[in-house]
């Protein structure tokens, strides 16, 4: 693993951390943020989580709970909400929810009442509210009203977009303060619900796991101080994000 930090004039800060491959990508994000949980001043403290869909959230998964069940680090106290979900039932295929309860929270046995799932099978508005309405029972929020999740996991696409927050929306949308919104996907499936830029500013970390064919090129515009991708958009709004990728040498 190689690591940098950017400073950006006037800008945000950047904590950039190249990987080999994406196995040693996701053991490394998984062992950070499961030495953050156990490290934290009371186990019990209430803590929030947003959870990202795409194939390296799979193998994140996979590797929390072999290192979780390795070193005995309990997870009960986390409520564990999702960054972006497709508007499908938490059966479907394409349902991050149902990765993750398969992949993560099954295995770990997490409780159903720490379990904060979007509900995709509802009408999009109607999902974007009732997950408003959830997260905001459970977090600390901001005197602009934005709930403050404790860590936001981000994937990355070809194009650059986030959660399933995508190029090309217009600059009043993305100013929005919403903190869910439905949203229509330049991708299948296209209707879909995520955190808004807002909403992702305010969390205390966002950590992006940015990894697999064809991204280089988005990635790299993201990090220059005049990126126009959602994930430059995200970097910009914040003190500090850590980026966690294969797609670098340095």
């Amino acid at each position: 693993m190689t690591s940098r930090n950017h400073e950006r004039a006037g800008q945000s800060r950047l904590e950039v951390l190249s990987f080999a491959n994406e196995t040693a990508l996701a053991t490394s994000v998984a062992t950070a943020w499961l030495d953050e949980v156990a490290s934290a001043d009371s186990v019990a403290a209430r803590r929030s989580v947003a959870l990202s869909g795409g194939r390296i959230a799979r193998q994140f998964f996979a590797a929390v709970v072999e290192l979780a069940r390795a070193k005995a680090i309990d997870l009960g106290a986390i409520d564990f909400f999702w960054g972006d979900e497709r508007c499908v039932p938490p059966d479907h295929a394409e349902s991050n929810f149902g990765v993750a309860a398969k992949l993560l929270l099954e295995p770990l046995g997490i409780a159903p009442g720490r379990i904060h799932r979007i509900r995709g099978e509802l009408s999009p508005d109607a999902a974007a509210h009732a997950a408003e309405a959830e997260l905001l029972k459970y977090a600390a929020q901001t005197k602009a009203g934005q709930p403050v999740l404790d860590w936001v996991f981000l994937g990355m696409g070809e194009d650059g977009h986030v959660a399933s927050l995508f190029p090309g929306e217009p600059a009043e949308v993305m100013a929005s303060p919403a903190i869910y919104r439905s949203v229509f996907a330049t991708k299948p499936p296209p209707q879909r619900i995520t955190l808004g830029y807002a909403t992702i500013a305010a969390a205390r970390e966002v950590w992006v796991l940015a990894s697999g064919a064809g991204k280089e090129t988005a990635l790299r515009e993201s990090l220059t101080a005049g990126g126009t991708t959602p994930l430059a958009r995200v970097i910009a709004l914040r003190e500090r994000t850590r980026i966690f990728t294969d797609l670098l040498r340095m």
